[in-house]
């Protein structure tokens, strides 16, 4: 990934030489903050608007105030003019500013930072790996995009170290939940399910373009269902949809089934119709 030339930060494009936030911010010391990661095609940014709204209801669900848009597409915009590239990942980030060494707030406005990096395609298929770790659906901060990576940090290392490019969490009820930085999708019986937001899962984008494009269904799943399914695909920002081809030692097929191709194809020609869906 490319160094940007440009970042914005509260309201400033900087060169990433001099884009900096204070070592006291509590996005920094404590994990206060939200954030999202959005495509770049050509220099335009996909599905923005879907992204800022998730981006104010995760940060409602901190406490911090409303993101705004506005200002945050000003943001995008200027990044993007600095930073031409054909493939890019936005990345907006939305913290609680600067505050006390403690996991109280202070009152210093929020912090927000727009860069970008560069992106390539990802392969149509990849491997998955199950880790024992789950995801508490009943957490706080269940089904918002914060800052507090750790754990995904740990999950997403374990499954390199098993050959696999994302780690897939059950919840605490032992319900499939989602990867990292992913949602996934299974095919049992032919029909195409994937988990729902109640197993404490993102909503994520990619995954609710799918869901309206290709009828998927959403249901409680068990875990085992990743061991059960005929096929199973990831859903991401950066994925689009990809195949999976391994779960953990279990082979499926070598190139993405009928359900997952289908889904593939559909997600292309949507999102090339439509920048903003």
């Amino acid at each position: 990934m490319s160094n940007p030339t440009g970042i914005w930060v509260n309201g400033s494009l900087l060169a990433s030489g001099d884009a900096m936030v204070s070592v006291l911010d509590h996005g920094l010391t404590v994990g206060d903050g939200v954030f999202e990661t959005v495509k770049a095609v050509e220099g335009r940014a996909f599905a923005l608007t879907r992204h800022l709204e998730r981006l104010t209801r995760s940060a409602r669900g901190l406490g911090l105030p409303d993101p705004d848009h506005d200002r945050v597409r000003e943001g995008v915009e200027r990044v993007l003019t600095a930073n031409p590239m054909p493939l890019g990942r936005v990345r907006i980030t939305y913290t609680g500013g600067i505050s006390p060494l403690s996991s109280e707030r202070g009152t210093a406005p929020a912090t927000l930072v727009v860069a970008i990096g560069s992106a390539a395609p990802r392969p149509d298929t990849t491997a998955v790996q199950t880790v024992p770790w789950r995801r508490n659906e009943h957490s706080a901060v269940a089904g918002l995009k914060t800052t507090s990576y750790a754990e995904n940090v740990v999950a997403l290392a374990a499954a390199h170290r098993a050959g696999a490019s994302e780690a897939l969490f059950a919840n605490t009820a032992g319900r499939l939940c989602e990867g990292t930085g992913s949602n996934v999708f299974v095919v049992l019986g032919g029909r195409l399910l994937t988990p729902t937001l109640a197993s404490g899962c993102l909503a994520g984008i990619t995954r609710q373009l799918v869901i309206d494009w290709t009828g998927a269904e959403e249901r409680d799943l068990p875990f085992e269902a990743l061991q059960q399914a005929e096929e199973v695909f990831l859903t991401s920002t950066t994925r689009d949809v990809q195949a999976v081809t391994r779960v953990d030692t279990r082979d499926l097929a070598p190139t993405p089934g009928p359900v997952t191709l289908k889904a593939m194809a559909q997600f292309a020609e949507r999102s090339a119709d439509d920048i903003d869906p």
